[in-house]
Protein backbone atom coordinates (compact mmCIF):
# COMPACT_ATOMS: atom_id res chain seq x y z
CA UNK A 1 0.00 0.00 0.00
CA UNK A 2 1.31 3.44 -0.89
CA UNK A 3 1.56 6.34 1.54
CA UNK A 4 -1.12 8.19 -0.45
CA UNK A 5 -3.53 5.24 -0.22
CA UNK A 6 -2.88 4.95 3.52
CA UNK A 7 -3.61 8.64 4.03
CA UNK A 8 -6.84 8.38 2.06
CA UNK A 9 -7.98 5.35 4.06
CA UNK A 10 -7.06 6.97 7.36
CA UNK A 11 -9.21 10.00 6.63
CA UNK A 12 -12.48 8.11 6.15
CA UNK A 13 -15.11 9.77 8.28
CA UNK A 14 -18.85 10.05 8.72
CA UNK A 15 -20.69 12.99 7.17
CA UNK A 16 -21.61 15.98 9.30
CA UNK A 17 -20.03 18.00 12.03
CA UNK A 18 -17.99 16.23 14.68
CA UNK A 19 -19.57 16.56 18.14
CA UNK A 20 -17.37 17.98 20.90
CA UNK A 21 -17.99 17.27 24.57
CA UNK A 22 -14.93 18.98 26.01
CA UNK A 23 -12.90 21.98 24.96
CA UNK A 24 -12.06 21.60 21.27
CA UNK A 25 -8.29 21.58 21.83
CA UNK A 26 -8.55 19.11 24.72
CA UNK A 27 -10.63 16.75 22.59
CA UNK A 28 -8.08 16.92 19.79
CA UNK A 29 -5.21 15.96 22.08
CA UNK A 30 -7.34 13.29 23.74
CA UNK A 31 -8.31 11.75 20.38
CA UNK A 32 -4.69 11.62 19.24
CA UNK A 33 -3.54 10.20 22.56
CA UNK A 34 -6.23 7.52 22.69
CA UNK A 35 -5.50 6.42 19.11
CA UNK A 36 -1.84 5.98 20.05
CA UNK A 37 -2.70 4.23 23.32
CA UNK A 38 -4.99 1.77 21.53
CA UNK A 39 -2.36 0.91 18.93
CA UNK A 40 0.35 0.52 21.55
CA UNK A 41 -1.73 -1.73 23.81
CA UNK A 42 -2.53 -4.13 20.98
CA UNK A 43 1.05 -4.14 19.72
CA UNK A 44 2.57 -4.81 23.16
CA UNK A 45 0.22 -7.71 23.78
CA UNK A 46 1.05 -9.30 20.44
CA UNK A 47 4.79 -8.75 20.87
CA UNK A 48 4.69 -10.33 24.31
CA UNK A 49 2.81 -13.33 22.93
CA UNK A 50 5.30 -13.81 20.09
CA UNK A 51 8.35 -13.46 22.33
CA UNK A 52 6.98 -15.99 24.83
CA UNK A 53 6.08 -18.50 22.10
CA UNK A 54 9.46 -18.18 20.41
CA UNK A 55 11.32 -18.52 23.68
CA UNK A 56 9.18 -21.47 24.84
CA UNK A 57 9.94 -23.33 21.60
CA UNK A 58 13.62 -22.55 21.92
CA UNK A 59 13.67 -20.72 18.58
CA UNK A 60 14.78 -17.25 19.68
CA UNK A 61 15.95 -15.83 22.98
CA UNK A 62 14.78 -12.38 24.03
CA UNK A 63 18.39 -11.15 23.91
CA UNK A 64 18.46 -11.97 20.18
CA UNK A 65 15.33 -9.90 19.67
CA UNK A 66 16.91 -6.93 21.43
CA UNK A 67 20.03 -7.21 19.23
CA UNK A 68 18.11 -7.51 15.91
CA UNK A 69 19.05 -5.05 13.13
CA UNK A 70 16.71 -4.88 10.10
CA UNK A 71 17.93 -5.07 6.50
CA UNK A 72 17.40 -1.98 4.31
CA UNK A 73 14.25 -3.55 2.81
CA UNK A 74 12.90 -4.36 6.25
CA UNK A 75 13.69 -0.82 7.42
CA UNK A 76 11.82 0.60 4.40
CA UNK A 77 8.81 -1.60 5.16
CA UNK A 78 8.87 -0.41 8.77
CA UNK A 79 9.10 3.19 7.57
CA UNK A 80 5.98 2.79 5.43
CA UNK A 81 4.14 1.23 8.35
CA UNK A 82 5.16 4.16 10.55
CA UNK A 83 3.77 6.68 8.04
CA UNK A 84 0.46 4.78 7.88
CA UNK A 85 0.34 4.59 11.67
CA UNK A 86 0.95 8.31 12.10
CA UNK A 87 -1.76 9.03 9.54
CA UNK A 88 -4.22 7.04 11.68
CA UNK A 89 -3.09 8.66 14.93
CA UNK A 90 -3.24 12.19 13.50
CA UNK A 91 -6.49 11.56 11.61
CA UNK A 92 -8.40 14.23 13.57
CA UNK A 93 -5.90 16.93 12.61
CA UNK A 94 -6.23 16.01 8.93
CA UNK A 95 -10.04 15.99 9.14
CA UNK A 96 -10.08 19.40 10.79
CA UNK A 97 -7.82 20.81 8.08
CA UNK A 98 -10.15 19.36 5.44
CA UNK A 99 -13.16 20.93 7.19
CA UNK A 100 -11.48 24.35 7.22
CA UNK A 101 -10.66 24.00 3.54
CA UNK A 102 -14.22 22.87 2.71
CA UNK A 103 -15.68 25.85 4.59
CA UNK A 104 -13.34 28.21 2.76
CA UNK A 105 -14.58 26.76 -0.54
CA UNK A 106 -18.21 27.28 0.51
CA UNK A 107 -19.05 23.62 1.12
CA UNK A 108 -21.91 23.02 3.55
CA UNK A 109 -22.23 20.34 6.20
CA UNK A 110 -25.16 17.96 5.70
CA UNK A 111 -26.91 19.52 8.71
CA UNK A 112 -26.70 22.96 7.10
CA UNK A 113 -28.18 21.63 3.86
CA UNK A 114 -31.06 20.05 5.80
CA UNK A 115 -31.78 23.37 7.56
CA UNK A 116 -31.77 25.25 4.25
CA UNK A 117 -34.15 22.72 2.71
CA UNK A 118 -36.46 22.90 5.73
CA UNK A 119 -36.47 26.68 5.57
CA UNK A 120 -37.17 26.61 1.83
CA UNK A 121 -33.92 28.35 0.91
CA UNK A 122 -32.59 25.64 -1.36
Amino acid sequence: MSVQEALLRASNKPAGKRPYFLDHEVERVLAITMAAVQELAVARERIDTLERLLERKGLVARDEIEAFEPTPDQAAERGLWMQEYLARVLRIVQQEAEAVEATAQGDLYSEEVAIEIAEGKA
